[in-house]
């Protein structure tokens, strides 16, 4: 987990590099030397401010308000047992009042992070599932894969955005942007991250058929409940709520499911049938 956490911090770095670059350069182009300089200082300043903001920017966009601890102390007591787990500072709270079931964790890392949940999720998911998502997004905020995450979807988000200053020509600015967008969240963002958050979901919680079961609830979810939010979004949840429709799946970096409960039901596959011959 310290190797992925060194991964992730290293992408960031290189994102910052990647981003001041171009900048540089137009900046060398207007006015030399004097130019680069104010140029990569601006796009600095920038990307410190989505270091800094990002996490509230996503949860404002995605209509999340805290999370008192008087409307569920059991919640936050089992937050807490998780990240005292994985020797996480237990993240802040929030609530999303959306019915579709989802939840997803924002922020820079271990020390400040921010883990956000609907009322969808808690309303059907029974406590050994809820315990088993908690401790897959709280293993994404101790491999500071939220760092990584923050900053690509909120950058993505961004840039497919600006389609919108393209007037009637918004289609077609979309269509070229999607697909730029897309690729830079690929980039940094693996597949393999949500596989190593379920093998670690399922060590805390001592089984991985916790796990494994919330993953197939919320999957079946998309085909009850209506879901709605900004596609590059994506990313963020436990599981990829989107359908395999218009510009979702140039954002889809979840591993498939199949693969992903494959790998769970391996872990243990005697267990259950154990505890019926019990």
């Amino acid at each position: 987990m310290r190797l992925a956490a060194a991964r992730n911090v290293a992408k960031a770095w290189v994102l910052a590099g990647v981003l001041a670059a171009p900048a540089g350069a137009f900046g060398y182009a207007a006015d030399t030397w004097n130019g680069l300089t104010l140029f990569v200082f601006c796009a600095l300043l920038a990307l410190a401010a989505l270091y800094a903001y990002g996490d509230r920017a996503l949860l404002g966009m995605l209509g999340a308000r805290e999370y008192a601890l008087a409307e569920d102390p059991i919640l936050r007591s089992t937050v807490d047992t998780l990240a005292a787990k994985l020797d996480v500072l237990p993240p802040k709270l929030y609530l999303i009042a959306d019915g579709f079931p989802r939840a997803f964790a924002v922020g820079r890392g271990p020390r400040s992070s921010a883990l956000a949940v609907s009322t969808g999720l808690l309303g059907a998911l029974p406590p050994a599932e809820l315990e088993a998502v908690l401790a897959h997004e709280l293993a994404h905020i101790r491999a500071r894969d939220v760092l990584v995450q923050t900053l690509a979807v909120l950058l993505a988000v961004l840039l497919v955005d600006l389609s919108r200053i393209g007037g009637w020509l918004e289609r077609a600015l979309r269509a070229a942007l999607a697909p730029v967008a897309g690729a830079f969240v690929h980039l940094l963002l693996s597949p393999k991250r949500e596989l190593a958050a379920d093998a670690v979901a399922a060590r805390l919680c001592g089984t991985p058929h916790g796990v494994a079961d919330a993953l197939v609830r919320l999957d079946r979810a998309s085909d009850l409940v209506a879901f709605e939010a900004h596609p590059a979004t994506s990313p963020l949840y436990t599981v990829d709520p989107f359908a395999p429709e218009g510009l979702a799946p140039f954002f889809a970096t979840h591993p498939p499911l199949a693969l992903r409960l494959a790998r769970l039901r391996g872990a243990a596959p005697d267990e259950r049938a154990n505890g019926r011959a019990a």
